[in-house]
């Protein structure tokens, strides 16, 4: 039946672009080795559905229908700019291709993971392999990744548009390579996988569109390179990191919607069953006798749910893996985390000097996270006025409304306190 109104047809759009976008864009760009090409016949698809699904109706598999009229668009681009003697020709064959295989499985093909190793090539400039994944697979915007990746959105977009090219150009194969092959690429891509599930992570309501169900894709990608490498600590170890982190996702809200932080969470409200997977693929990661970025972060997860049989989380475990993780990646995210560990081990004036020694990196003046954590050791160090500029800094530079109305909360009861 036909849809009524523009509005359902959207909505259905948006739910197959979120579900299948990146399936989709893989099986387009496995087949013609043009990335960018294959994003924008995929985007006119999107448009086409959104004009003709309310009177024609949601077709019985949309999939199908996005991915015949994305097929179309290649071959249409194609001939409009003739580059060369026989590139219409070459692209009617890769659509009558496509179509065959469409018409030969009941499914559309998953070449994802190709697709990531493909971004992931030594062909490929190492800094934009995991943002070019995010954007081939998950769709991000050039803005978004650069946020992420702590890049001025202009330069990233020029980076991943040179990165496109280079894949077309190079004729990189869309294939997961031999193990022996695998190394630096198998880095970008758990990157990339990790860099999504953060995105998630941080809309636990699922109210963003463009966030939405982030972390369960991220979650089902790790599982897959598990599946296909499972032999691989790394892998195991970003795998157990994100279920430990998805383990506590319905207590990071109160029945009211409001923020509670790692420290006020009920660990009876973490999910069990999802930390006992990621234990037990911790403990896997650790016999393969190779320690990596992912296996102390997942560490450091597992050491703060000792919480739920001591009451208390392992603040001397969780600063000797910080120190460990500074040694290895030097990153200031990581920095932040390794100075609230100190203040919980040895005082809010450790913790501090450990902050202060990153106030000279740029990247973080606009980074929420370090002015939240140096607002809450201000205020344990007894530091009022401090404090408060602190907190009017994360206050102003956080999206979240639960999160920015518990900063709020906190910068009240400093105040409350100091006229006390």
């Amino acid at each position: 039946m036909p849809v009524e109104g523009g509005e359902p047809a959207r909505a259905a759009a948006e739910a197959v672009a979120r579900r299948s976008y990146g399936k989709l864009v893989a099986f387009l760009a496995a087949r013609t080795r043009d990335v960018a090409g294959a994003e924008d016949a995929l985007s006119e698809a999107f448009a086409a559905a959104i004009a003709d699904w309310p009177a024609a109706g949601v077709p019985a598999s949309p999939e199908a229908w996005l991915m015949t009229v994305a097929r179309r668009r290649l071959v249409d681009a194609a001939r409009r700019r003739r580059r060369r003697e026989g590139a219409v020709d070459h692209l009617r064959l890769m659509a009558d291709e496509m179509e065959a295989a469409m018409a030969s499985q009941s499914e559309i093909p998953d070449d994802r993971l190709s697709l990531m190793f493909a971004c992931a090539h030594p062909a490929i400039d190492a800094a934009i392999r995991a943002p070019l994944i995010l954007q081939t697979i998950l769709g991000f915007d050039a803005a978004t990744i650069a946020s992420a990746f702590l890049v001025a959105p202009a330069a990233m977009g020029q980076r991943l548009v040179r990165a496109k090219n280079k894949i077309r150009q190079a004729g990189i194969p869309f294939r997961v390579p031999a193990r022996a092959a695998l190394g630096e690429r198998l880095d970008a891509v758990l990157a990339a996988i990790y860099a999504a599930f953060a995105e998630g992570w941080t809309d636990p309501a699922g109210t963003e569109a463009r966030r939405r169900n982030l972390a369960g894709e991220a979650i089902w990608l790790g599982r897959l390179v598990v599946s296909l490498l499972p032999d691989e600590p790394e892998a195991l170890g970003l795998l157990a990191l994100m279920l430990h982190a998805e383990a506590r996702r319905a207590a990071r809200r109160n029945a009211a919607g409001d923020y509670v932080p790692l420290a006020e969470q009920d660990p009876a409200a973490w999910d069990t069953a999802l930390i006992e997977e990621a234990e037990s693929l911790l403990f896997r990661a650790s016999t393969r006798g190779a320690i990596g970025r992912y296996q102390l972060e997942a560490a450091v997860q597992s050491a703060h749910v000792v919480r739920r049989r001591t009451g208390c989380a392992d603040w001397a475990a969780i600063e000797r893996l910080y120190d460990a993780l500074w040694a290895m990646t030097e990153s200031p995210v990581v920095a932040i985390n390794r100075a609230v560990a100190l203040a919980e081990t040895r005082g809010p004036a450790a913790g501090l000097a450990a902050l202060d020694a990153l106030a000279d990196d740029a990247r973080l003046a606009e980074y929420q996270p370090f002015w939240a954590a140096r607002a809450g050791l201000l205020a344990r160090a007894g530091d009022i006025t401090a404090a408060d500029q602190a907190y009017r800094q994360a206050i102003g530079l956080e999206p979240d409304p639960a999160v920015r109305r518990f900063l709020q909360q906190r910068r009240a009861e400093l105040g409350a306190a100091s006229r006390a």
